[in-house]
Parts: structure tokens; sequence; C-alpha cells
């Protein structure tokens, strides 16, 4: 199985070299570079910009000092986020309160080899058969597309991410587990899109009173919806789940717009944008998959398309 779900870091680098020579490099690799205006970056990395990693050059900020400035920020504000750093003369970073202590990684213009051994290590150390996540994005489609009907659903390339921050205001997390995997999904969205399509009579906001509450029962009707077809898709009636009594605490920190799964990997990110006959986005949604306490891809096997659609329907049952 080969890696194809892509990842955005934010390249943080001056030099018009380096810079042909990454654009190359994240062009072979998975990965989608984001460049950002030196006179931007505190804003940028203070956004709800989702990233997998950061590519920082030693000089990027003007000098050595000002750049582990920068790295100093960058750990704070965005821990999750691997820094990989490009030196210009790697035998001088060896004090103790140097640039380098904030480096996940090190690479050089001349050997661009240690960066891709530090991405395998901290961005794509999980692989996703093609199948499961093309699945996932077409069933996810599907259940949109019935909730909204008079709406045109897209779906960005799949990407994988780091960062923990919460998108949207309101979001349903649901346990997912096999005997192959085992973990979550998170479906998160704003409250105006959905309260606007409930105020304009959108017929899957139903009667009553307009409120947050008819809010969430979309967004828990579409999870039911999404749920339901990834359960008849990917998990057999006689699959005897993991059999692991294990857990871990799920830490959410509203005021930091913050959720953490108490794994390091990265997740499976899925964005959902939902447009009117006019082409203006109307509802956007993300989606996460984190599987924190098992993946294991080798065993993966999926109930023919024929066969869950029988399954879903009642007319045929798996023992």
């Amino acid at each position: 199985m080969q890696q194809t779900v892509l990842s955005k870091v934010l390249v943080l680098e001056n030099d018009p070299d380096c810079l042909d020579h990454l654009k190359q490099f994240c062009d072979t690799t998975g990965l989608i570079g984001v460049r950002v205006n030196p006179g931007h970056v505190v804003k940028v990395l203070s956004s709800t910009l989702d990233l997998g990693a950061i590519l920082l050059a030693e000089n990027y900020a003007g000098t050595r000092t000002e750049t582990r400035v920068l790295a100093r920020y960058i750990r704070h504000s965005r821990p999750e986020l691997p820094i990989f750093l490009r030196l210009d003369n790697p035998a001088e970073g060896d004090t103790a309160d140097d640039l380098t202590t904030f480096a996940s990684g090190i690479y050089t213009r001349e050997d661009i080899s240690p960066l891709k051994q530090s991405l395998d290590r901290y961005l794509f150390s999980l692989l996703y058969p093609d199948s499961l996540v093309n699945g996932i994005m077409e069933l996810s489609m599907n259940a949109l597309s019935q909730q909204f009907t008079d709406l045109d659903v897209s779906c960005c390339q799949p990407s994988l991410v780091r960062d923990r921050i919460i998108f949207g205001e309101v979001f349903t997390l649901i346990p997912l587990e096999s005997s192959w995997f085992k973990g979550y999904m998170l479906l998160q969205t704003g409250e105006a899109g959905i309260m606007q399509r409930v105020q304009a009579g959108d017929p899957s906001g139903g009667p009553g009173r307009i409120d947050f509450r008819r809010v969430n029962n979309v967004l828990s009707e579409v999870t039911n919806l999404i749920w339901g077809a990834f359960k008849n898709r990917y998990i057999p009636a006689d699959d005897p789940g993991t059999r692991s009594p294990v857990q871990v605490p799920i830490v959410i920190n509203h005021a930091h717009q913050y959720v953490s799964f108490g794994s390091d990997h990265p997740h499976l990110c899925f964005e959902y944008t939902l447009k009117n006959r006019i082409g203006e986005a109307v509802v956007c949604f993300q989606q996460w998959f984190v599987f924190n306490l098992n993946w294991s891809p080798e065993r993966f096997r999926e109930i023919p398309e024929a066969m869950a659609d029988l399954v879903e329907s009642g007319e045929l049952e798996l023992f």
C-alpha cells in the first residue's frame, strides 16, 4: 500500500535555490507547501490553518538569533507541529539553548534526505489504504447530499494533520472499533451556516423553534448516516472487535479550540464544502479519523459494495 494522502506544511524559507529544491521535494513526497510573508507568520500561526509540519530555514527571520525567537514562539503556540530545520552549517548547532533544540529534524541544502526520514517518522507514520480513503470520502459525501439535498458537495484532497485545533463551534464524536482499528470519528462544523439553512426553511431542519438544538440535530443525523455507511462497508457483523479494554482520556479545551486524543500520531482529515446553485459556499464540515488505540491496515477488508447495500437495507445479514 502506498501513501497517497497529502499533508500541508508551512515553508519558512527565503533562499530561492532552496525554495526550488523544496518545491520539487514536496511534489514527490505528498506535501502541499504553503508559504507566508515573514511579516504574517505570527498571524498565520494564530489562525486555525491545519498543518502537518513546519520547514524552517536557519536565517529565515534575519539572523540565527531571531529565527530562534521565532522557533520558540512556534513551539509555544503550535507544540504539536514538528519543526524541520535547514542549517547552513550543522556543526555550529551544539549549544544547549541553540536553535536546534527546537528541531525535530535537521537537513541541509546539500543533503535533503534527512528531511524525508523525519517526515516518515513524524508525519507519514501511519499508512491508509487507497480504497479506505476513497470510500470514506464517498460515503461521507453521500450522507451530506442526503441531508442537504439542494446543495452540491465537494471534498478537498484528504490530508494528514498533526494540529489539534477544533474547527467551528460544534462537533460530534463517535467511537470506531473493529479487529484492525480502534479510534474515533470527529465531525465538525460552524453553527451559523446550518442555522441559516434552518431559518430559510430547509426541510432538513424540521419543524419547531429555531435554536442551537436544531443545529445539533442536523449534525447528529449526518454523523449517524456516515457511521451507518462506514459500519456496513468496513465492519462485518462477525468482526470480534479489538477485545481490548484500553482507553485513553480525550482532552478538550474550548478556550484554546484544542482537542487531544492521547496519541502523537497525525489524524486523517477530510474537508467538505456545500455550495448552493450559484456556487456560494453555504456550509463547511471538517472530519477527522483518529486511530489512536489500534491501527493494523494490513488486515483491512472491505465488504463488497453490492453486499453492503443489501446489509444496510436489511435484506441481507452477515454472520
